[in-house]
């Protein structure tokens, strides 16, 4: 028997958890999930919820507060081992995305707190007793030039006087904890437009009604995502996170970590897509033949296998290069990129296999499919990552 023969006995080698890194932990991963069919996310969608259930699941299995030292009551995992957990959720059929920002959220928290607020706040978010799953930071009339966001904040006295509006906060409604970047210092103040932001952590259970109004934004995922709008909110000065006027590079801090973790969040979408697509072309029979013996059929999905390891490996020097401490936006930056181009062509190529049932809800492809879109535009747009890599490490001039 050839090895190409050999290798078509198991349809699905390409997502085998033994495949992969970290196998014990995938697998802890994998029962957790399930418990959570695609059935219930389609009702979580009908109903735009939140899954609480699951997040609490993973929360009590330590796996949001992965990146939190063990000191502080988290487990303490390096950057590669936190993004295979959001691998292997979305590859498992679930959604990350509820959950996802409690690992990256609270980099800025431990970076750049005080020892006061680390003691204060990061064991109850690693047990789940504080979620802090709300990031503040695009603006309506700014959105990704964010040295021209207009929510202020004053000093006066002992608190912050915060006046704005923020919008594409996700989970905010869902969160205790907020963190927001303000200026407190007008840019034409500042000698770099960078100067003069500063970063808040806000009370979300003491802010809703004095002065903070969120409202759900309906859109066509539900990543329960909101507007918020701001008017003359007190927030103590004690809840600035650093130093004030340097929020900007504590926001940046931790964005290549964001990056990585989402790009392998991408990976497992991926996976998931191509896993049920490769199933149902070798299933499905018509004209008397598979429809997987069909290049136009085999050839995008093995081009977007390809793609997907690709990425993969950029992720994971992403992660290597970020655990050594070295700079790596390129690499961060490329492996965002790459895992949303390629899960992208993963979802286009499930949809083409499953024809008219990749509309139907009960095949969870169409739902898959609108996640894997969202990662060509956030956390980062395609066209932001392209001027960057031009800009930054090919050496051009400025395209914006």
């Amino acid at each position: 028997m050839s090895a190409v023969d050999q290798n078509s006995q198991d349809s699905t080698a390409f997502i085998s958890t033994e495949k992969h890194d970290y196998p014990e932990l995938r697998d802890a991963v994998k029962r957790i999930c399930a418990d959570y069919p695609s059935e219930y996310w389609r009702k979580l969608d009908d109903t735009s919820s939140y899954p609480t259930e699951f997040v609490k699941a993973l929360t009590d299995a330590g796996f949001l507060g992965a990146l939190i030292p063990e000191e502080y009551g988290g487990s303490g995992m390096n950057l590669r081992a936190a993004a295979v957990i959001l691998e292997e959720i979305n590859a498992s059929g679930c959604v990350a995305s509820p959950a996802h920002a409690q690992m990256y959220i609270m980099g800025t928290l431990l970076r750049h707190g005080s020892e006061a607020q680390k003691q204060k706040y990061l064991p109850k978010i690693a047990s789940g007793e504080l979620r802090l799953q709300a990031f503040g930071v695009t603006e309506p009339s700014t959105g990704s030039d964010t040295t021209k966001l207009k929510t202020r904040a004053e000093r006066r006295g002992d608190v912050y006087v915060v006046n704005g509006q923020k919008v594409w906060t996700s989970r905010a409604l869902y969160s205790d904890l907020m963190l927001l970047l303000v200026r407190t210092t007008p840019i034409e103040q500042c000698k770099k437009k960078t100067d003069g932001l500063s970063t808040l952590l806000v009370d979300l259970r003491e802010a809703k009604g004095k002065g903070l109004d969120i409202r759900p934004i309906d859109a066509m995922i539900n990543h329960n995502t909101t507007e918020i709008f701001i008017e003359n909110l007190e927030v103590p000065v004690e809840n600035l996170i650093g130093e004030e006027g340097k929020g900007f590079k504590y926001i940046l801090d931790g964005m290549n970590a964001e990056r990585i973790l989402v790009a392998q969040e991408c990976i497992g979408d991926g996976r998931w897509l191509l896993k049920k697509a490769v199933e149902y072309a070798n299933d499905r029979v018509v004209f008397g033949r598979s429809i997987g013996q069909n290049q136009g059929i085999q050839f995008p999905l093995a081009r977007a296998y390809m793609e997907l390891e690709a990425a993969e490996l950029m992720s994971r020097k992403a992660a290597a290069m970020f655990e050594k401490g070295l700079p790596c936006g390129e690499e961060a930056n490329m492996a965002k990129l790459m895992a949303s181009e390629a899960t992208w062509k993963a979802a286009e190529g499930a949809m083409l296999v499953h024809g008219g049932f990749g509309f139907a809800k009960e095949y969870g492809i169409e739902r898959k499919w609108r996640e894997a879109r969202i990662y060509q535009t956030a956390p980062i747009s395609t066209n932001m990552i392209l001027s960057y890599i031009g800009e930054h490490v090919l050496g051009m001039a400025r395209s914006y």
